[in-house]
């Protein structure tokens, strides 16, 4: 099934935002500024036509961890690992609060990296 776009988060008395935990001079903030994210939306839409089932995965988070597993030579656990720990790499992804628990299995990764292979060799 094709991603939901989130709705945008509400504040939350008992939890800062990214955006005031991390310093905005960071290269990761910055970076994340530049990108048009929209792209992945358009280009990555076309791997989900059916309107049946999960939710896909974001877009964004699968670019954004596929960029830091090539980045900072990840595997596919150690990226996931470290995004949990990590507000940098979260806000790169698109979180809106700092998230705890893993944003997707580490071998959904080589699905993304499979299935956008092929939309890539096909001149896409």
């Amino acid at each position: 099934m094709k991603h939901r776009p989130r709705p945008p988060e509400q504040d939350d008395l008992l939890r800062p935002r990214l955006v005031d935990m991390i310093d905005p001079r960071h290269e990761l903030v910055k970076l994340a500024a530049l990108i048009d994210w929209e792209v992945f939306e358009r280009e990555w839409a076309g791997f989900f036509p059916s309107g049946k089932g999960r939710p896909a995965t974001p877009p964004r988070l699968v670019a954004g961890l596929l960029y830091l597993q090539h980045a900072y030579r990840l595997s596919d656990e150690a990226v996931v690992a470290r995004w949990v720990e990590n507000p940098y790499y979260q806000h790169l992804t698109g979180e809106t609060f700092f998230q705890h628990k893993l944003p997707i299995d580490p071998s959904s990764l080589t699905r993304w990296r499979g299935r956008i292979g092929k939309k890539a060799s096909n001149g896409c």
